[in-house]
């Protein structure tokens, strides 16, 4: 008894901390942001595969933004107003200029169910990567989310945060794929009808329009902050 006691001493965090954490991340990952909104409309348009890659990139920006805030670099987006909301309108133009995309006809790009190149998946990955990064957000997320389970009674604060932050990630990742591989499964049945491309294309630029919403929704709110 008094061994795994003392094993769980050397852990990063308590037990408490990490469950707690992975319920916040839970409660935090089911109510649909432009990340999850971005995921479906990938995952509707060109299957499974395209949603996991983006899924990827996605991760990938979860993963800078919890390293800056561990760091303590990311107090900069509170400590500079202007530049959070600089990234705030970037991140709403870039979705809103992929849901442009999805609903102009007659050209090929990346939301198209048919022949999709080799390069795909790097650019999906990076498009990903992108939608995630221009969501500051997250980064403000992790400043004020992890101190709340840090406990400095433990010491190592900064591997208390990176652990706490890898957990959030993988729940946030393990949901995502979920859903994922659910809206992935309408990708078949579309391509089977081609009358629905016309549907399918609406719907990818709907939910990439509703992401771009609500980014561009919080700007004027903070700025008047």
């Amino acid at each position: 008894m008094d061994h795994m006691l003392s094993n769980a001493a050397l852990l990063p965090v308590s037990a408490a901390a990490a469950a707690a954490m992975i319920a916040t991340a839970l409660a935090m990952v089911l109510v649909p942001g432009p990340n999850m909104i971005y995921l479906l409309s990938r995952s509707i348009a060109q299957g499974r595969r395209a949603g996991l890659v983006s899924l990827g990139g996605t991760a990938l920006g979860f993963v800078c933004y919890m390293l800056l805030a561990n760091l303590g670099l990311a107090v900069v987006l509170v400590a500079v107003p202007w530049l959070f909301i600089g990234l705030k309108a970037a991140g709403a133009l870039y979705l809103a200029h992929l849901a442009w995309r999805a609903f102009r006809p007659g050209r090929r790009d990346p939301f198209e169910l048919r022949g999709a190149p080799r390069h795909s998946a790097v650019r999906l990955f990076r498009m990903g990567l992108t939608t995630n990064l221009l969501n500051p957000k997250s980064a403000i997320m992790y400043l004020t989310l992890i101190p709340q389970y840090v406990d400095p009674a433990r010491g190592h604060a900064l591997l208390q945060g990176v652990t706490l932050g890898a957990l959030q990630i993988l729940v946030s990742v393990a949901v995502n794929a979920l859903i994922v591989l659910a809206a992935g499964s309408l990708a078949p049945r579309l391509a089977a009808r081609p009358a629905w491309e016309t549907w399918q294309r609406r719907i990818t630029g709907s939910l990439l329009g509703a992401g771009a919403l609500l980014l561009a929704r919080e700007i004027p709110a903070r700025a008047h902050g």
